[in-house]
Order: structure tokens, then C-alpha cells, then sequence
């Protein structure tokens, strides 16, 4: 039986599914651990939810409650249900990113775990039950720097001999928008430059996405400013470290991923001063902080960065530098691991 189930429900590959993933491989050679719902890459073969509630029938050897780790209201309520209504001996934790305050349905069933792990101290001020601020880290296996970026963009496929990109759903929220404004300013200043939107538009976000390509045409752009669409998360490695920088520029994030995983390939990064990224960015040694809605000075930015080698070679080695020492999933795995061991303990008492 397992010790430790951890929830992905969604099917779609989204930035929880990426924390998740990398967490989870970081946690198999610890536990006896089943992943249920949807796979995740890299990770072991997933179980039904149905599976997962039989196999919570009964503790495994050694351990009085199985921990059922959530990262979604529909894990949570599962995971309720197993606990609340099947009377199964599972205790739950939640990790919560999130940086306002959620709505009344999810403030409740987060009210009911048993434990919440923040991602920041921001996050942790939005929630109850927090036994751990705990920052999401990177797989600084997976995300490694090129050995010759030249040649790895080159790889690629695109046009240019340096790319740039910006990743995420294609949405307000997510400041695509804003970097398409930005690339107006930067790419002809920068013909060799290609820059690259990666992720797609959700059936509510259609409306958008036209207005981003009449722009991008108007400015005659369209072979520089490329639309990826959503892409396997098991290619996302060898494109992240084929990029000169990270450019996120959202109006909100919870923490954000992309300029993480950009640093342990040591790709720094130009971003909005939302999630975690000033956190990232080292004081300026791995990335840029810019403000809200300044095109003119993302793009000044980003030709700062690009433009002055040294500079960049610096910034590189800080970025990778920084995610291995300070943002590891392995140091993620530590923190959470940490809370797992309350819950056991405080059971066995």
C-alpha cells in the first residue's frame, strides 16, 4: 500500500502539472508513492481515483494515515471524500500559490485540509492551516544550460540566430499582450532576433488572440513573433535552453515557473514585478524587474541584456548558479517532505 498519494486531475499540462511533476520525481526514491488521475512526464504509471481510495483502505506498514497530496479544488474535494465520507485514515495536503484571496467554494474546502504548504509568504497570508512556506523548485536535471546556445537556437528551426520567448496561456492575465508591444519596440532594433509566443488560447481567451496577430501583422512582425501553440512538455527543456531570455509580463501569477526554469538553463530573464519573480531575479544578477505596461522600457531592458555579452554570460552563469543553490526541486522535496513527517508523527502520537 502507499504511503503517499499525490493528485493530478487535469488533463491538460498546466503550470501546477509542471510543479507537480518535477516535485513528485524528486519524491519517488523517498516514498511509496502512486500518482492518480492524469500522467505526468516522467513520473510513474498514474491510478484511478477509484484505485486511489481503495489502496487508502488501509495504512501501509509503519504508518497509521496516508497522505493525499492536492493541488486542485477537484483533488480537494476527492480527497474530502475519501477522508470525510469513506472514514478512510487519510490526512490532506494542500499547496497553495495562489497570491489573493480565493473564492468562497475553495476558501472552504482549503479550511478542511489538514495541512497547507504556501509556495511564499504572500501566498501564506491568503490561507489557514499553513505548516510550512515552501518555494516550488526546479528540476535542475532536466533544465540545463546548452553547451553552445548558437547551436542549440540553431536547432531549433526558427529564423534568427537568437530567440527569445515568452511562455504561458495566450490571455490578458498572462501579459501576452504586453510582450507583443514590447517585441514591436525590440525586434527592429534587433533583426536577428526571433521572438516566441508559447501556449495557447482557451476557448474564453479566442477573442484575444486576433487582436495579437492584426497587431503583430500591422507592424509587418508576423515571421518574427511566432505562435508555438501549447508544446509537449518533454521538448520544453531543449527550447528553454536554446533562448537567449525568459520575457513574462503578466498582470497576475501566482508564483511562475517559466523564468525558473529559463535560470537553471541558464537563460535570465526580463519580467513584471508579479509571483515570485523578484525573488528570481537575485537583486538584477539573474533577471529584470520593469514595470506594469512599459513596453519602451521591457525592450530597453531586453537590449541591455542581449546586447552587451559579458553582461550576459554574467547574468547566465548567476541564473543557473541560483536555481541550483537556492531553487531546487530537491529543496522543495526537503520542505514538503518536512510537513509529511509532522502529519505521520503527530498520527502516530
Amino acid at each position: 500500500m502507499p504511503e503517499l498519494i499525490v493528485t493530478n486531475f487535469n488533463p491538460n499540462f498546466t503550470g501546477v502539472s509542471a510543479t507537480a511533476a518535477g516535485v513528485l520525481r524528486a519524491q519517488a526514491p523517498r516514498y511509496d508513492l502512486a500518482l492518480a488521475g492524469e500522467p505526468l512526464p516522467g513520473c510513474p504509471a498514474p491510478i484511478t481515483r477509484a484505485a486511489a481510495a481503495r489502496a487508502s483502505r488501509v495504512p501501509p506498514h509503519g504508518r497509521d494515515v496516508i497522505i493525499w497530496h492536492v493541488r486542485r479544488n477537484t483533488e480537494m474535494r476527492a480527497a474530502l471524500w475519501a477522508r470525510d465520507v469513506l472514514r478512510l485514515p487519510v490526512r490532506i495536503v494542500f499547496t497553495s500559490a495562489a497570491q489573493r484571496r480565493h473564492s468562497a467554494f475553495p476558501r472552504w474546502l482549503i479550511s478542511r485540509m489538514d495541512a497547507v504548504i504556501a509556495t511564499t509568504e504572500r501566498a501564506a497570508e491568503f490561507v489557514p492551516h499553513v505548516r510550512a512556506v515552501v518555494p516550488h523548485g526546479v528540476d535542475t536535471e532536466t533544465f540545463t544550460p546548452a553547451p553552445d546556445r548558437a547551436k542549440a537556437w540553431a536547432a531549433t528551426g526558427h529564423p534568427g540566430t537568437r530567440g527569445i520567448a515568452t511562455i504561458g496561456r495566450i490571455r490578458a492575465e498572462k501579459g501576452t499582450d504586453r510582450f507583443v508591444e514590447a517585441m514591436v519596440h525590440f525586434l527592429p532594433e534587433n533583426p536577428d532576433v526571433t521572438a516566441l509566443i508559447v501556449g495557447r488560447a482557451e476557448r474564453g481567451d479566442k477573442t484575444f488572440l486576433p487582436g495579437l496577430k492584426a497587431r503583430i501583422a500591422a507592424k509587418n512582425l508576423q515571421d518574427r513573433i511566432v505562435f508555438l501553440g501549447e508544446i509537449p512538455p518533454a521538448k520544453l527543456p531543449a527550447l528553454m535552453r536554446s533562448l537567449s531570455a525568459v520575457v513574462q509580463l503578466p498582470r497576475y501569477e501566482g508564483y511562475g515557473m517559466a523564468p525558473l526554469e529559463g535560470m537553471a538553463s541558464g537563460v535570465p530573464f526580463v519580467a513584471t514585478d508579479q509571483g515570485f519573480y523578484r525573488s528570481f531575479s537575485g537583486q538584477g544578477s539573474c533577471g529584470a524587474i520593469v514595470s506594469e505596461d512599459a513596453p519602451q522600457q521591457t525592450a530597453e531592458a531586453l537590449s541591455a541584456l542581449l546586447n552587451d555579452p559579458a553582461r550576459h554570460a554574467k547574468a547566465a552563469q548567476s541564473s543557473r548558479s541560483a536555481a541550483v543553490s537556492h531553487f531546487s526541486v530537491q529543496t522543495e522535496a526537503d520542505g514538503i517532505a518536512a510537513v509529511y513527517d509532522q502529519i505521520w508523527n503527530t498520527a502516530r502520537a
